[in-house]
């Protein structure tokens, strides 16, 4: 008999508010000068937003500053720099910001000519806030929560997978922490923990959680 949790996974979806800052840079100079002067929510809006934005995978360039300078500007090398920097792995937007600047102003040092918009367009800031969205589910056994997994939206995922570890801090998602406290099965959440949502996007994450756990209930044991 599989174990019923006493405090059911409620799930959450969440809606975006943007807000244009009115602040375009056209060099790549300007874009590390701004960046240093923007709120964290316009950090967070251009490195983890873009999760949001696209359902299965954020692109080849999976942050907005990094699209740019490559598609924009055309500056392949600093859009590749820019693309490995793995947002999750800061402990804060303060420090995701910090490096994002200093790989910037790196590759400026090693350069004669600032690159700059020619034919391209200036990059816009934006920031933007989430507001968390009830969605009535509530599951307490990991039959139920696999159902539900397989009915939410993309919002819903973002939310328990990016929003609440990034900006409410716990020290792991929603989905992994419920698993683990409430329904006692920790090599499952720690599985769940390690997905990477930047290599592989929301939707995968989706199916690969739905496979975690279907795993378990046909073993008849965690993982």
């Amino acid at each position: 008999m599989w174990e019923r949790a006493e405090v059911p996974f409620e799930f959450c979806g969440c809606v975006e508010l943007r807000q244009m800052l009115g602040l375009k840079a056209k060099t790549e100079k300007e874009l590390a000068d701004l960046l240093r002067q923007v709120s964290l929510d316009s950090v967070y809006y251009h490195t983890h937003g873009p999760l949001l934005r696209h359902r299965y995978r954020a692109g080849v360039y999976s942050n907005d500053f990094a699209t740019w300078a490559a598609v924009e500007v055309r500056d392949l090398v600093l859009g590749e720099r820019l693309a490995v920097i793995d947002p999750l792995s800061f402990d804060s937007l303060s420090s995701l910001r910090e490096e994002i600047v200093s790989a910037i102003d790196n590759h400026l040092a090693s350069i004669t000519v600032v690159p700059r918009v020619v034919y391209g367009a200036p990059f816009e800031f934006i920031e933007s806030t989430l507001m968390g969205v009830p969605t009535g589910l509530e599951t307490y056994t990991l039959e139920e929560f696999v159902q539900a997994l397989s009915e939410i939206d993309d919002t819903t995922i973002y939310y328990h997978a990016i929003e609440t570890r990034v900006r409410l801090k716990p020290a792991r998602t929603h989905f992994s922490a419920w698993l683990r406290d409430r329904l006692n099965l920790p090599s499952l959440a720690a599985r769940v923990q390690a997905l990477d949502p930047y290599a592989v996007g929301l939707e995968r994450i989706r199916s690969q959680m739905l496979a975690y756990c279907g795993q378990v209930l046909s073993l008849g044991r965690d993982l």
